[in-house]
């Protein structure tokens, strides 16, 4: 078997199913850039035949990259596979992904197929692929959860129609380690040409062991793709978590016997870009990414790392791309300075308008803040403000009055389709007030099912604040995410965010693999 480790990111299908993490085109197009930064082998760029907009940036991300295998997930069907041929035209390296459910469960309650009905139409979805694209994934849905005899069948019948590779979904995130490294053993031990296809594993993380799970699967079991998501992100309880597979195989290469691609300098740049463009942080005590992952609290961990690193880290923060100097610019800092970093961090805009505008805002925030770090720029570049004459909904100023006994009150101006208005409301807080004020013109009836804050950098008063909000309305959740170093701005910029995204056109239909 080979000794290199295939990594198959797929942050933006499966990880934007997570409830209010569905990403704009050009979002989408600036983590593939970072994606393909860091290396990896497959990027799943989405869904193309369920929204016109999928289909877009599939075929955006196609023409855009250059470097990794650009992927679209399809159901087994002929219309699915040939919009995502043709999403794919562009790219230099294509491969579309096909599933259906093989479980009993999922064949007699959902699909409502018998057995038989579902060997065929995997069988004849892949040669229908296979004509139009050279590089064909297989995976049957709930495929852990399948009756092993059944499953073999459709695998060996689905490699020979010309399937290049097999993933064996742990779907619902039933699986234990051993019994999923035996189950895949099993499946390639039991189908005769299984030596011609790459075997793959993608498990979900809902008791906790998706990255366990897949590891196994990768050990025990002998597969060499592993699908994964930047900081874990995903429906439910989210995906197996590209970072920490990546460290687990380069730091115990002694025990896998694998390489991988990864450029790991990249990760913590990829984890911060995709954190802060879903609204979704990172926990502290994260591995490899989060904010804790290399501090030492303990007397007796300092004194130990100070004397001889090795004795309490087994990785250097520096080669998962933690910096110590995070200060990068101050506002001194001209404008090629500012556009630099800007490529360092992996923002490429689309324009010289698009840089002035965000230049600008930098300006103007280092006017109010004497350092600037990367997350502050991050933040800055994703803030819905940069690209605001875009935007149904924008904020224009914002004023508030709050004092002890006194019930707070806020007046916020801001823009609806370029015309401005103001409203003004009391609050329970000055927060409350603000959001209220929006409100008396909005009218959007949206229910709020989160609202969070979250220091964008560490050890100052002076720090910028980012906020979290989550809205649903009619069945649809979304994540809108503001930053100021005043809380109230950055909530009201995060409600506005969120409104957009709410009136966006766009549309998103779930599919799982």
């Amino acid at each position: 078997m080979s000794d290199q480790l295939i990594i198959f990111d797929t942050t933006l299908r499966d990880g934007e199913q997570s409830p209010g993490a569905s990403m704009t085109k050009d979002e989408k197009l600036r983590i593939a850039r970072q994606l393909e930064r860091l290396k990896v082998d497959v990027i799943e760029a989405g869904f193309a035949a369920s929204s016109n907009g999928d289909f877009d940036c599939v075929q955006a991300i196609a023409n855009t990259v250059k470097d990794s295998t650009i992927c679209s997930l399809a159901r087994a069907n002929d219309r699915d596979i040939a919009r995502a041929a043709e999403a794919l035209k562009g790219a230099n390296r294509a491969r579309i992904h096909t599933f259906i459910a093989t479980s009993q469960l999922h064949m007699e309650k959902k699909l409502r197929m018998t057995p038989d009905q579902v060997l065929e139409q995997a069988r004849q979805s892949v040669r229908f692929a296979r004509n139009l694209c050279g590089d064909i994934e297989f995976s049957p849905e709930d495929g852990y959860r399948s009756d092993m005899d059944f499953l073999c069948r459709v695998l060996e019948a689905v490699i020979q129609e010309g399937a290049t590779t097999l993933n064996i979904p742990d779907t619902v995130g039933y699986a234990i380690p051993e019994l999923y490294g035996n189950f895949i053993r099993t499946l390639r031990e039991r189908i005769p040409n299984s030596d011609k296809v790459i075997w793959s594993v993608h498990c979900h993380n809902d008791l906790g062991m998706a990255v366990a799970n897949s590891l196994a699967g990768v050990k025990l079991g002998g597969a060499r793709q592993v699908e994964c998501t930047i900081n874990g992100l995903g429906e439910r309880a989210g995906n197996c978590s590209l970072e920490e597979i990546v460290m687990a195989v380069r730091t115990r290469r002694d025990y896998f016997g694998l390489d991988v691609n990864v450029d790991a300098t990249q990760i913590v740049p990829a984890s911060r870009m995709v954190s802060q463009t879903t609204g979704f942080v990172v926990q502290p005590n994260k591995a490899v990414v989060g904010a804790n992952a290399f501090a030492h609290a303990s007397g007796i961990h300092q004194d130990g790392v100070l004397k001889a690193r090795d004795t309490y880290e087994i990785m250097r923060a520096e080669d998962v791309g933690w910096s110590a100097n995070k200060i990068v610019l101050g506002k001194l800092s001209g404008r090629n300075a500012f556009k630099q970093r800007l490529q360092d961090l992996g923002i490429q805009m689309e324009s010289e308008g698009e840089i002035n505008t965000a230049f600008a805002s930098f300006k103007e925030l280092a006017d109010r803040k004497s350092e600037i770090f990367d997350e502050d720029i991050l933040a800055l570049c994703s803030d819905e403000s940069v690209t605001a004459e875009k935007e149904q909904f924008g904020l224009v100023s914002l004023s508030q009055h709050s004092e002890t006994g006194e019930r707070p009150h806020a007046q916020v101006v801001f823009t609806i389709n370029g015309k401005e208005f103001q409203g003004a409301s009391d609050g329970n807080g000055p927060v409350d007030a603000s959001l209220k004020a929006i409100e008396t013109h909005v009218k959007s009836g949206a229910e709020m099912l989160l609202y969070s804050v979250n220091a964008i950098t560490s050890g100052s008063t002076e720090s910028q604040g980012e906020v979290t909000i989550r809205l649903q309305q009619g069945g649809r959740v979304v994540n809108g995410v503001g930053a100021d170093p005043d809380i109230v701005v950055a909530s009201a910029k995060a409600y506005l965010s969120a409104l957009n995204k709410l009136h966006s056109r766009a549309e998103r239909v779930a599919a799982q693999g």
